[in-house]
């Protein structure tokens, strides 16, 4: 019999979920095609190692944009590669899928990412929105009548949504995440320094030095950050320290806060009043930004909990919805 399978389909990176197993996969959202012949020279974690740093007759292509399919083709093979490679499929049967969308997505964008999911190798394939299967992910029961919030921040989207009774109550999804922070960085380093920097060296200073508030002298993290000098065309190397980093993604971090606030302003008040109970719940790989939490329940004014593997809630989520739906048909 073939096996069911949960994926996280982001940005950033692709996590499934197989049932019985739990989480076997986590790798890059890379594809390195040679231009050429446009054969598939790598997948994942091995095509991410070539970002940057590829001859001109070969890309090293995301796929997926802001949440959504940019390159239908190659995400498909993306896909297949990946599915083929957790040998979930049975000898005579092919695994039903759920896949998580943005709570924005158009319907075409929608069509495009069930496509994908059955050219891959699905048989039944389920779409569901991030920020629900990310709170059932993170432990939260959102099928009972109480309100629960979850502020999802991954890669390519913020999805900030409202939950009773297992559905939605408001949601507001922003294309504005942990890659909108990369291209920050690499802009104020351009800007400040004069330094070109690429998208690993950017994403490697947000993982290692990011602060969201202003430190002290004392407490200041340094990282050295090498690139090409935009005057003299040579390679340089310069120190960069938490404070500047914090400074270059402020602006993208308070237009998230700002799009949750809104959110908030939309509610019943006996939902408002759960939240307050409750709190909110921080999920994806932005919720670990250091002090990220505590920005959040500041300018909020509610309690703000990081999820226990944020990395994991939407591939977590997706494995566990799909399994209660197949018992529930059963049944």
């Amino acid at each position: 019999m073939a096996l069911d399978i949960g994926i996280d389909l982001g940005t950033a990176n692709v996590l499934i979920y197989v049932s019985g197993k739990g989480i076997v996969l986590n790798e890059p959202s890379v594809v390195a095609i040679d231009t050429n012949t446009n054969q598939v020279l790598a997948v994942g974690s091995e095509a991410y190692q070539m970002v940057g740093k590829t001859p001109s007759n070969i890309r090293a292509i995301r796929p997926l944009k802001d949440g959504v399919i940019s390159d239908f083709d190659v995400t498909e093979e993306m896909l297949s590669y990946f599915i083929k490679k957790l040998n979930v499929r049975g000898i005579m049967s092919r695994p039903s899928i759920m896949i998580c969308t943005p709570t924005n997505t158009t319907e075409i964008e929608r069509k495009a990412i069930l496509q994908a999911a059955e050219k891959s190798g699905g048989n039944k394939v389920y779409l569901e929105v991030e920020p629900k299967v990310a709170a059932i992910g993170a432990g939260m029961d959102i099928f009972q009548p109480r309100g629960n919030m979850v502020i999802d921040i991954g890669g390519g989207t913020s999805d900030i949504a409202v939950l009773s009774l297992g559905d939605i109550v408001a949601s507001s999804s922003l294309r504005m995440a942990g890659d909108r922070m990369n291209q920050d960085i690499a802009n104020y380093v351009k800007d400040e320094h004069h330094l070109l920097i690429g998208e690993r060296t950017a994403e490697n200073v947000k993982i290692q030095i990011a602060q969201v508030f202003k430190q002290d002298d004392d407490d200041d993290q340094v990282m050295q950050v090498r690139g090409r000098d935009t005057v003299t065309g040579m390679p340089r190397s310069i120190d960069m320290d938490s404070n500047e980093v914090e400074v270059a993604i402020h602006d993208t971090l308070m237009q998230i806060v700002t799009t949750a606030h809104h959110v908030m302003e939309t509610l019943p008040p006996e939902i408002s009043a759960d939240i307050i109970d409750r709190g909110i719940m921080l999920t994806g790989g932005g919720a670990l930004l250091s002090g990220l939490d505590q920005l959040i329940s500041e300018n909020l004014k509610v309690p703000v909990m990081v999820a226990e593997h944020p990395l994991n809630n939407v591939a977590q989520g997706a494995g566990i919805l799909l399994e209660h739906m197949q018992k529930s048909a059963k049944k």
